[in-house]
């Protein structure tokens, strides 16, 4: 058994930081409580998104050839516009599909996410072409590997020690259980084919079933300061994933990037809108009215937190 694993240790909740203006804060704020406690309201905007349709909206590279048996779901399949295109030179099937897509926030030039499928025993290679290519040193992953009986995610790590896949070297440094909700891995990734080595750190949040939401939102904030403390200071995109890389993919993504914005002094917040933007580049990223209530729910209570610790 390695260190820390199978013991639960004592929760150790990361400090709530902002620099978000507290006069926005106290807006945002009545905005999502009006939204939470008017169902007629929130159950109307879920429709005019469900009805939303992007203006590119092209998935036939996905579907055709042999790309269709690399997706996991057929309702999940990338955009042609901003899919992830692998190098296929160097990919062990000589072909440059993945079934994932870039998000950006507000500079088209910056990926701030990669949104994916768990990998299926087929693409891990991909998968760890992928992570290499974009430079990428953080994993969230949102789902378990077993869900209900049915795989959710192939395991694309080792269980102990090292596995490599096609040119990409997976070395399970440490596994570390923070709590009941969620558990950090390290990994040390190499490319023996140039020797360059990276480290890698997963985060996999463990409470989340699929297609519904947390009990609370509590634990996926705490999870997500987590993440972003280890990710502060890169320009690296973070690879997020649960089994089809939409549901709790895309509200995870929603959830984060409303709060990054806030947190970097944005006057204004339109949830659905950034909802709208996240679609635009991935389908059916948040995939139920649950789950938008649910990433409306975690606004308001990380915003909540975060004015109760700025000074008045």
């Amino acid at each position: 058994m390695r260190p820390n694993e199978g013991r639960v240790p004592p929760r150790s909740e990361e400090p709530v930081s902002s620099n978000m203006d507290i006069s926005t804060g106290h807006i945002v704020l009545a905005y999502m409580e009006d939204h939470l406690k008017n169902k007629d309201r929130l159950e109307k905007e879920w429709q005019q998104l469900q009805n939303y349709e992007p203006d590119i909206h092209s998935t036939v590279i996905g579907v055709s050839g042999g790309n269709a048996a690399k997706n996991r779901v057929s309702d999940a399949v990338p955009y042609d516009h901003s899919r992830v295109v692998l190098n296929d030179s160097l990919n062990i099937g000589t072909a440059d599909y993945i079934n994932a897509s870039t998000i950006t926030d507000h500079d088209p030039r910056n990926h701030a996410y990669i949104a994916t499928q768990g990998p299926l025993e087929s693409t891990v290679c991909d998968f760890w072409q992928m992570v290499w290519e974009q430079g990428s040193v953080v994993i969230v992953m949102l789902c378990s590997l077993q869900e209900a009986g049915s795989e959710q995610c192939c395991q694309y790590w080792p269980e102990e020690g090292n596995s490599l896949y096609h040119i990409y070297e997976v070395h399970l440094v440490s596994e570390h259980i923070w709590c009941e909700d969620f558990l950090v891995r390290s990994f040390y990734l190499k490319n023996i084919q140039t020797g360059e080595t990276r480290t890698v750190t997963q985060f996999h949040f463990l409470s989340w079933p699929q297609g519904g939401i947390p009990a609370t939102p509590k634990a996926l904030l705490e999870f997500r300061r987590k993440v972003n403390k280890c990710y502060r200071g890169k320009s690296c995109p973070i690879v997020v994933h649960c089994s089809d890389g939409c549901g709790r993919t895309g509200t995870y993504c929603l959830v984060d990037m409303v709060l990054n914005r806030m947190t970097k002094g944005a006057k204004e917040i339109d949830i659905a809108a950034t909802l709208e933007h996240i679609r635009d580049q991935r389908p059916n990223m948040v995939k139920s009215k649950d789950q938008f209530e649910f990433a409306l729910t975690a606004v308001a209570e990380e915003v909540n937190a975060i004015l109760k610790a700025l000074p008045q």
